[in-house]
C-alpha cells in the first residue's frame, strides 16, 4: 500500500536560509509536490471556499537550467500571482525571499522589482503590469509577524541595514503585520472577478476572515493585548492563551463551520439544522456522577448512589487534567449565558470546551445574553468540558474514565471522558437543584409547564416516555418550558433557553412543533440520515434509542417569551406509564398523596428493553429527578407541599399508559384523545367538581365521569378484560411502592407514610414472592 503523500509540512524540512538572506530549497521538487506545497497549506485549507485565490494552473516551479550562468543554481523562477498568494499565507517568508537572491531574474521583474535594484529590495506586489520605482519613504524594520514587542535597537539597525521597502505612493505605509496581510487579501480579491460584485463591507468582511484564519497555527491569529476574558482564563484556569485561540461566544454560522471543517461526522441535514455524534457515550453517565465533598455543602448534600463523594484532592486532579487537555488543542470555545428567566435567581455561567458542536448545543440551552450583558458577564459557575480526553481511573473514587463532577465550593464542573452534551445540561440542572432550595428557598422542578389564555399554569412532573413533552405542547396554552423549571415567591419560571427533545419515532404529525423547530441553529445529535439527500430517518435506532436534538425555544410557535410566568401553578400533574393498566387514567390526590408519588416518582419499563426482562418492571426515580437531586428527596417534597398548600393547587395522578389489561396481557394504551380530554377537562376546572369514589388499595379518589371520556375507562376495576386476577396485579405493584419508600420512611411524616397503598395481607405472600422479599403482613411493615 502507498505510504500517505507528505503535506505542506515538507515545506519546513526543505527551505532553508541562504547564506545571502534568501531562501533556498536544497532538493528538486516533483510537479505534484510542487502544486500540493503551493495548495495545501493550512492557511489554504481553511481558506478552500474562496478557489480563485489558489488556481491550480499557478504552480510552484525551480529554474528549469540550474547549470545556467546567468542564474543562481538554488534560486526560484515562480509566477507573480503564485507569489502573491504565497506572500498572503507566509508574508515573513516572503519578504526574505524578495529581499535576498532566493528569486529569480524573471520572477524578480514579474513582481516589479526593478532588475537593477539591489537584492535587498522587498517587492511591492501590485496588480498593475508597469514597473514602479522605488518609493523614497524611510526604511521599516523587520520584526517577527507574530512578536508583540518592540525590537530592540540593535535588531532595529541590522534589519534596516539588511532590508528596504518600496511602498509605492498608492499604498499607505503598513501601521503593523495585519495591516500587511489585509491590504494583500484586498488586492488579491480585487483581482478576483468575483470581487465585482461585492460590497464593501463584505470585501472587508472577507479579507478580515483570512487574515484570522490564515496567520498562527490554531487558525487564529493573537492579537497584541489580550482580551479580558482570555486573562480571567488564564487567571483561574491556566488557559494558555499563547499557545490556544479562545473563541468567545462565536455566532452560529461560525460554530457550522468549525463543527464541519474539525469535528469528524458532522453534517448538515435537509432542514438545515446540524447533526454530531457523541462517541461511545449516546447518554448520561449517572454512576460517575461525583460531588465533591467539602465543608460548605456537605451538610445539605444527599450523599449516597446518586450523588457519591469525591475528595478535593481528586478533584484537583481531574480538574488539572481537564485543563491541560483544553490547553494541547488549538482552539477552545467559551460560551457563556444564565440559566433561570428570573433575573433575581438566574445564575451566571460560562462553558468552556474544544468541540463546536458542546458550544453550540450549550448556547441554545443557556439564556443567551444580549450584547450589553455580555460585556459585562462574569460567570458564577464555570464547566471545563474535556469529554474526549480520560479520567484516570486508578484516581481514588474513580470507577471508569468517565467523571462528571461538581465542586459547590469553587463552583466549578468538570467533564472528563464522555462527549454526550446532555451531561452539561443535566450538570447545570444538579447546581440549580442544589442554589435555588438553599440559598433562595425555591423549588427546582423536574417537569413542563404551560400557560392559559386566562394567566392559568398547569405544571407536568414525569419520567421518559410519561407524555410530559407531548401534552405541555398544547395549541391552546403557551409553552413556558418541556424539562426545567423553578417555583418562587413570584410563581414559575423556565430554567433553560432552549429545548433537547427525544426524537426516536418523531414526524410531523405525531410532533409538529419539535419536527418543525429542527433547522438551522439546530443541533441534532446521534441520528443517521440519508448521505444522498441528508433527509434524517427519525426511526432509525442503530447508533441508539437515545436520538436527541437541541434547539432553540423560540423555535416553539407558541413560546412564552421571556419563560416566566408571573402566577403560580393551578394544577399539579403527576404523570406515569403504568403498563400493568391497574392505575386509573386519572387521580385527584389530596396533599399527602402528592407527596408519596411524588418521591416515588413511578414509571414502568417495558418487556423486551432489556434481556431477561419479561413481563413489565417499575421503575421509580424520586422527585422525577433521581439522577440530578443534590438534596434529600423528601426536603423538596415538603417544599411541594408547602407551596400547593399556600397557593390552593389541585394535584392530579395522570396515566397514560395501558387501560383494560396489562402491556403483554391484552391491553392497549389510552388513547391520546382521552388524555386530551381529561386535561381539558382540569384546566376548565370541571373535573375538580365531578363526583369521585375511592379506589381500594391505592385509596386514591377517581371521578365517575368526565367529559368526553367514556365512565367505564374510569376505573381500571370496571375496564378489566384480562385473564389475570385484577386484585393480584394490583397488590403486586402495591407491595413494589411500599419496597421503594423504605428507604425514604425515615425522614417522612406520619401522614405521608399513610398515603402509602394498604396491602391486603390474605394476598401480600404471592405478591412479595414475585419481587423475591419476604412476605409482607401488616400495615405497619409494607411503609
Amino acid at each position: 500500500m502507498r505510504p500517505p503523500r507528505p503535506r505542506l509540512r515538507v515545506l519546513c524540512c526543505c527551505v532553508s536560509s541562504s547564506s545571502s538572506g534568501g531562501l533556498r530549497c536544497p532538493v528538486p521538487l516533483s510537479s505534484a509536490n510542487r502544486q500540493r506545497l503551493a495548495l495545501n497549506s493550512p492557511a489554504a485549507r481553511s481558506r478552500r471556499y474562496n478557489s480563485s485565490c489558489y488556481p491550480a494552473t499557478q504552480t510552484l516551479s525551480p529554474t528549469p537550467d540550474p547549470r545556467a550562468p546567468s542564474n543562481n543554481p538554488r534560486r526560484i523562477n515562480i509566477t507573480a500571482a503564485c507569489f502573491r498568494r504565497f506572500a498572503s499565507a507566509f508574508p515573513f517568508f516572503a519578504v526574505r525571499m524578495a529581499s535576498g537572491s532566493a528569486l529569480s531574474t524573471a520572477t524578480r521583474a514579474a513582481i516589479h522589482i526593478p532588475p537593477d535594484a539591489p537584492q535587498s529590495s522587498a517587492p511591492t506586489l501590485s496588480s498593475s503590469t508597469s514597473p514602479t520605482s522605488p518609493s523614497t519613504s524611510a526604511p521599516r524594520p523587520l520584526t517577527h509577524p507574530f512578536s508583540s514587542s518592540p525590537p530592540t535597537a540593535t535588531t532595529t539597525a541590522t534589519a534596516a541595514a539588511a532590508i528596504t521597502t518600496s511602498v509605492p505612493p498608492t499604498l499607505a505605509p503598513f501601521s503593523d503585520f495585519s495591516d500587511f496581510a489585509r491590504q494583500l487579501q484586498a488586492k488579491q480579491q480585487h483581482s478576483n472577478y468575483h470581487s465585482t460584485s461585492l460590497s464593501t463591507s463584505l470585501k472587508n468582511m472577507v479579507a478580515a476572515s483570512v487574515n484570522r484564519t490564515s496567520l498562527h497555527p490554531s487558525g487564529v491569529q493573537p492579537g497584541v493585548g489580550h482580551t479580558e476574558l482570555e486573562e480571567e482564563l488564564h487567571e483561574t484556569a491556566h488557559i494558555d492563551y499563547e499557545r490556544v485561540s479562545i473563541i468567545a461566544n462565536p455566532a452560529v454560522a461560525s460554530l457550522y463551520e468549525d463543527a464541519l471543517v474539525y469535528e469528524t461526522g458532522t453534517a448538515i441535514t435537509s432542514s438545515g439544522a446540524l447533526t454530531a455524534y457523541s462517541g461511545a457515550k449516546t447518554g448520561r453517565s449517572p454512576l460517575d456522577k461525583r460531588i465533591v465533598k467539602e465543608p460548605s455543602s456537605e451538610q445539605d448534600i444527599w450523599w449516597g448512589p446518586v450523588n457519591k463523594p469525591m475528595s478535593p484532592e481528586v478533584w484537583r486532579i481531574n480538574r488539572e487534567r481537564a485543563v491541560d487537555y483544553l490547553n494541547t488543542r488549538n482552539r477552545i470555545y467559551v460560551i457563556d449565558g444564565y440559566a433561570g428567566w428570573d433575573e433575581r435567581y438566574r445564575i451566571s455561567v460560562r462553558v468552556v470546551c474544544a468541540r463546536a458542536y458542546h458550544a453550540l448545543f450549550m448556547r441554545n440551552m443557556l439564556i443567551r445574553p444580549s450584547r450589553e450583558e455580555l460585556k459585562s458577564f462574569h460567570p458564577d459557575y464555570v464547566i471545563y468540558n474535556a469529554g474526549s480526553f480520560p479520567a484516570n481511573r486508578w484516581t481514588e473514587g474513580m470507577t471508569s474514565a468517565t467523571s462528571v463532577a461538581i465542586n459547590f465550593a469553587e463552583k466549578e464542573m468538570v467533564i472528563l471522558g464522555t462527549e454526550y452534551a446532555g451531561e452539561m445540561k443535566k450538570g447545570v440542572f444538579t447546581v440549580l437543584f442544589y442554589e435555588m432550595p438553599v440559598k433562595h428557598n425555591v423549588l427546582t422542578l423536574h417537569s413542563s409547564a404551560n400557560q392559559g389564555q386566562d394567566g392559568d399554569v398547569t405544571v407536568f412532573f414525569g419520567l421518559s416516555g410519561t407524555g410530559k413533552t407531548t401534552l405541555s405542547a398544547d395549541p391552546k396554552r403557551a409553552l413556558i418550558g418541556d424539562d426545567e423549571h423553578c417555583w418562587s415567591d413570584r410563581g414559575v419560571f423556565n430554567i433553560e433557553g432552549g429545548c433537547y427533545a427525544k426524537c426516536i419515532g418523531l414526524s410531523a404529525e405525531k410532533e409538529p412543533d419539535i419536527f418543525n423547530a429542527i433547522r438551522f441553529g439546530s443541533v441534532l445529535e446521534n441520528v443517521v440520515f440519508d448521505p444522498v439527500t441528508r433527509v434524517v430517518d427519525y426511526d432509525d435506532s442503530t447508533l441508539t434509542e437515545n436520538t436527541r436534538c437541541a434547539y432553540p425555544i423560540e423555535y416553539i410557535e407558541n413560546a412564552k417569551i421571556p419563560c416566566i410566568a408571573e402566577e403560580h401553578p393551578k394544577n399539579i400533574i403527576l404523570l406515569t406509564c403504568d403498563a400493568r393498566g391497574v392505575l386509573p387514567p386519572i387521580s385527584k390526590l389530596n396533599t399527602e398523596q402528592t407527596m408519596f408519588h411524588f418521591i416515588s416518582g413511578y414509571t414502568s419499563k417495558m418487556a423486551g428493553t432489556e434481556d431477561g426482562v419479561t413481563e413489565p418492571q417499575a421503575t421509580f426515580s424520586s422527585c422525577f429527578a433521581q439522577p440530578f437531586l443534590a438534596l434529600h428527596p423528601m426536603r423538596y417534597a415538603r417544599m411541594l407541599a408547602d407551596k400547593i398548600s399556600q397557593h390552593k393547587a389541585n394535584a392530579w395522578l395522570l396515566n397514560t399508559g395501558w387501560v383494560g389489561a396489562g402491556a403483554t396481557t391484552g391491553g392497549k394504551r389510552c388513547p391520546l384523545k382521552y388524555t386530551r380530554a381529561i386535561l381539558d377537562a382540569i384546566h376548565s376546572g370541571e373535573l375538580a367538581k365531578a363526583e369521585y369514589e375511592v379506589y381500594d388499595v391505592f385509596n386514591l379518589y377517581v371521578p365517575k365521569s368526565c367529559p368526553g371520556v367514556p365512565s367505564e375507562l374510569l376505573n381500571p376495576k370496571k375496564s378489566w378484560t384480562a385473564s389475570t386476577s385484577f386484585e393480584s396485579e394490583v397488590t403486586k405493584l402495591a407491595v413494589l411502592f411500599n419496597e421503594n419508600f423504605k428507604k425514604y420512611s425515615d425522614e417522612a411524616t406520619k401522614e405521608v407514610i399513610a398515603a402509602a397503598p394498604v396491602v391486603p395481607s390474605e394476598t401480600a405472600k404471592p405478591a412479595a414472592d414475585v419481587n423475591g422479599t419476604e412476605p409482607t403482613t401488616t400495615k405497619e411493615n409494607t411503609a
